[in-house]
């Protein structure tokens, strides 16, 4: 039977031909065509990869100018110029790459381009993961930031019938639903990107599969985008000891947005925890968090040029298999308290942390280093004297829950008593974490804050009212010493 294609179909197959370097065997296959009539069709019509054929219509607008840049005549991506941190992979050795971004933080870009630069630089065989079929064609593929529209980069093919992106040098790339997980038995890879994991069906047995499959290369990597949601499968993954994090909130990347979307969406839900989530992207919880959106927003403000007192809160890890040190810097003055810094590490070593812990006191003018003595007092204060803690360091126990502790210090949140003079999303994140999390054990910062701010209100003597505490007791009646 001979079958005859319309003449837009024969253009196309020419531009594959021409422009994406396909061979006439394969561009047979695609189109339903015989590799003769494609040969006689690209002889007639004088095809040849040495003369680029027209351009179609661009589906999207041209890309600015700042994304792309000329390299001996080429155009090339500029992106590594143009990105902002959280959206550039992470440097060193790591398995996952988590991005974690409120709505049009830039997280689809940054997982397109991460995944396209890999394809390019060497042929492989990748995966595409997202909620559902749908959203990986329209969104990780097609989509304004997706995979074929990446302003200076080789634009793949997309093969409907076997879910695939095929690149000019060979690479492949299989687009598979999270609603289908044991799609992902049997392939193998050797790099995976995961986007929107936190609304995938079943976001723990999906990922479990797809990393059974990252099995091809020698050293496979996964990168997960996603807006956070409050599940154990996201607060698993971040406690992983081989999964890196960037986090950045959509006013990061509001060059690329509409000018009224930001201003709109903060007006109307601004300081609430819907807009904690979805325009900061903090990871919260639900009921019974110590603190509230509103009020982490509200304290928001500017370091006053002088301070009566300085304290660094330290909550040093367990032990030294990469657990995190809690390290925050606070300030007070007039009856207010100031969160000057927070210098949190992951996987420090104890002389590591306590170096750290050392620098900032320096350079914050620190009277006292406060630091929780759970884990071995006489070991804390010795590693922080052989790093030259140039303060007097004082040692606290934690006799009560978090909870417990950190209650004095929400109510000052609540009152309006503390600014942040900084931007500190990840201590924020644990602030409202605190309170419903504490099984996680993954609130380090929290802890160094609250241990640095309980200092700051036990005021010593000749500094005004003083707050009497019993041992570790919670200081519930009245805040009078700040």
């Amino acid at each position: 039977m001979r079958r005859h294609h319309a003449a837009a179909l024969w253009a196309q197959m020419r531009r594959d031909y021409e422009e994406g370097g396909f061979t006439a065997p394969v561009i047979a296959s695609w189109y339903g065509a015989t590799q003769h009539a494609v040969k006689k069709r690209a002889l007639v019509e004088g095809w040849s990869k040495l003369v680029r054929a027209p351009a179609p219509a661009p589906l999207l607008a041209e890309p600015d100018a700042d994304d792309v840049a000329l390299v001996d005549g080429a155009v090339v991506s500029a992106w590594r110029e143009i990105a902002h941190d959280a959206q550039l992979a992470p440097e060193g050795s790591w398995a996952t790459w988590l991005f974690q971004g409120g709505r049009g933080a830039g997280k689809t870009r940054a997982g397109a381009e991460w995944l396209a630069a890999r394809a390019e630089a060497a042929p492989g065989i990748f995966a595409l993961v997202g909620p559902t079929q749908h959203d990986v064609r329209e969104v990780m593929v097609d989509g304004p930031s997706g995979l074929r529209h990446l302003p200076g980069r080789a634009r793949p093919y997309y093969e409907r019938s076997r879910r695939r992106l095929l690149w000019p040098n060979g690479s492949v790339a299989y687009a598979f639903s999270a609603e289908e997980p044991e799609r992902l038995r049997g392939p193998q890879f050797e790099a995976a990107w995961a986007d929107e994991f936190c609304i995938w069906p079943r976001p723990s047995e999906t990922l479990a599969i797809l990393r059974m499959g990252l099995r091809r290369g020698v050293a496979p990597q996964l990168v997960v985008t996603t807006t956070p949601k409050p599940i154990p499968a996201l607060r698993s993954l971040r406690g992983e000891p081989s999964c890196v994090m960037t986090q950045a909130a959509t006013a990061s990347n509001a060059a690329h947005l509409a000018p009224s979307f930001l201003d709109g969406l903060s007006a109307l839900y601004g300081g609430t925890r819907l807009a904690a989530q979805e325009l900061e992207g903090l990871l919260l919880d639900g009921d019974g968090a110590l603190w509230r959106a509103e009020d982490v927003a509200r304290a928001r403000g500017a370091r006053p040029e002088s301070l009566e007192r300085v304290v660094v809160g330290v909550d040093p890890p367990a032990g030294a298999n990469g657990a995190a040190c809690g390290i925050v810097v606070a300030g007070r003055r007039a009856g207010r308290a100031y969160v000057l810094a927070d210098r949190s590490g992951l996987g420090l070593s104890p002389l590591g942390w306590a170096t750290r812990v050392a620098e900032a006191a320096r350079e914050f003018g620190a009277s006292e280093i406060v630091a929780e003595a759970n884990q071995g007092g006489d070991m804390v204060r010795a590693t922080l004297a052989q790093a030259g803690a140039p303060c007097a360091v004082k040692l606290v126990h934690a006799v009560h829950a978090k909870r417990v502790r950190a209650e004095p210090i929400a109510l000052l949140y609540e009152q309006g008593r503390v600014t942040h003079c900084d931007a500190f999303p990840a201590l924020e994140e644990e602030l409202m974490a605190l309170g419903v999390s504490e099984s996680e054990g993954l609130l380090d910062r929290a802890d160094a804050l609250v241990w640095a701010l309980t200092a700051l209100m036990e005021a010593p003597r000749g500094e005004g009212p003083r707050i009497r505490v019993l041992g570790d007791a919670p200081l519930r009646r009245g805040l009078s010493g700040f």
